[in-house]
């Protein structure tokens, strides 16, 4: 049986409701600024401030407190290369092999989009999280793990939102498939590749698609409507 968790005080922020208000609207103001982007600098990032995205997205809630995640920071350009021949080859697979159906590829046309992923190489550093299926005792025995890719993608939008927070800009590349993550990675069965961030500064002058995001009222409805 589990040992049950200490409980302790929660450390309640009391901001009275004007705060909280303008600290919502400032919040919200600042996240809508945050990008996708694909053109990076190669200004190199302190390791330190990956630390702290990584150390923000395991702030996150997750089924039971498993926390089945693990992060992979690489800044080893010979492996950050190995990555991006094997992800480029996934992805002329999927642009030009026909493996994306014709719909896939119409969605993604407006990106402007195709299976040439030069930022793996040119992002000072790339970030891979990885979902742990299961956990693994210190004996070696399975640990059933719960609501593993709801946790994980939590952790991985606090991980974005981190980044942003500190000025900095990633992207949430997936080829698929992605095992080559685990074998050039080294990673055990029990974890499989979810996103992989490329991950430092914006290249100078770099643009972006001219995205317009749905208003609050395509995207909630109140009570019963």
């Amino acid at each position: 049986m589990s040992t049950p968790f200490r409980h302790v005080p929660h450390q309640a922020l009391n901001f009275t409701s004007e705060e909280m208000l303008r600290r919502a609207r400032e919040f919200y103001e600042f996240m809508n600024r945050r990008r996708s982007v694909r053109t990076f600098s190669d200004r190199p990032v302190p390791r330190e401030l990956i630390e702290c995205a990584i150390l923000t997205a395991n702030t996150a809630p997750s089924g039971a407190h498993r926390q089945p995640w693990l992060f992979v920071a690489v800044n080893d350009p010979e492996l950050k290369k190995q990555i991006r021949v094997a992800a480029e080859k996934e992805e002329w697979e999927s642009y030009v092999g026909g493996r994306m159906p014709t719909e896939w590829l119409a969605a993604l046309a407006p990106l402007g989009t195709d299976w040439r992923k030069p930022f793996l190489e040119i992002a000072p550093w790339l970030v891979v999280c990885f979902k742990q299926s299961f956990g693994m005792e210190a004996g070696g025995e399975k640990l059933t793990n719960y609501y593993v890719n709801e946790s994980v993608g939590i952790a991985c939008g606090m991980f974005i939102t981190a980044i942003h927070h500190m000025g900095l800009v990633t992207l949430t590349h997936t080829p698929s498939p992605m095992g080559f993550l685990s074998k050039l990675l080294q990673r055990p069965e029990n974890e499989k590749p979810y996103i992989l961030f490329p991950v430092g500064y914006p290249a100078a002058q770099v643009e972006v698609p001219d995205l317009k995001r749905k208003k609050l009222e395509e995207i909630v409805q109140w009570n019963l409507g």
